[in-house]
C-alpha cells in the first residue's frame, strides 16, 4: 500500500519526465542495428523509472558483467548516461524539499548508477531479495 502511494506520486512529480527521457534514449539507440541492446536496455530502466517502489535493481550475472557489456556500458555513459544521471540529480534535489518527498529524492540518486551503466541489470520484486527462512 505505502509503495503504490509513494509511486503515484513519484510518477507525478517526476518519474513521468526522467521515464519519457529513458524512452527517448531507447528510441534513438533503435534507431542503429548495432545499438539495440542499448536501447533495449533503456526501455527496461525506463518502466522502472515509472513505478520504482516495490522493485529493485540486480546484477543478471552474480559474477559480474562481461568485457562487452563492460565496453556497451562505457559508450552508454558517454552517449547517454551521463544526461541522465545529470537528470537524476536534477529532480532528486527539489524532492529533498519535503519530508513526503525524502524517499523520493533517496530513490532518485539509487537510480544514478542503474542511469550510467543499464546493461547487465535485470528488474526483480523487492520481495525477491528478502531471505526464506524454514523451522527446523
Amino acid at each position: 500500500m505505502v509503495s503504490s502511494i509513494l509511486n503515484v506520486i513519484w510518477l507525478v512529480f517526476g518519474g513521468l519526465w526522467l521515464a519519457l527521457g529513458y524512452f527517448l534514449a531507447g528510441i534513438v539507440c533503435c534507431l542503429l542495428i548495432i545499438t539495440i541492446p542499448f536501447g533495449i536496455a533503456s526501455f527496461r530502466i525506463g518502466v522502472y523509472a515509472l513505478w520504482p517502489f516495490g522493485r529493485t535493481i540486480v546484477d543478471r550475472s552474480p559474477r559480474g558483467a562481461g568485457p562487452i557489456t563492460t565496453v556497451g556500458n562505457v559508450i552508454w555513459v558517454l552517449v547517454a548516461g551521463i544526461w541522465i544521471a545529470i537528470g537524476h540529480v536534477l529532480t532528486a534535489i527539489p524532492m529533498f524539499v519535503s519530508i513526503i518527498g525524502i524517499p523520493l529524492g533517496i530513490a532518485n540518486l539509487k537510480l544514478i548508477p542503474v542511469s550510467l551503466m543499464p546493461l547487465g541489470k535485470v528488474i526483480v520484486p523487492s520481495r525477491a531479495l528478502l531471505p526464506t527462512y524454514r523451522h527446523a
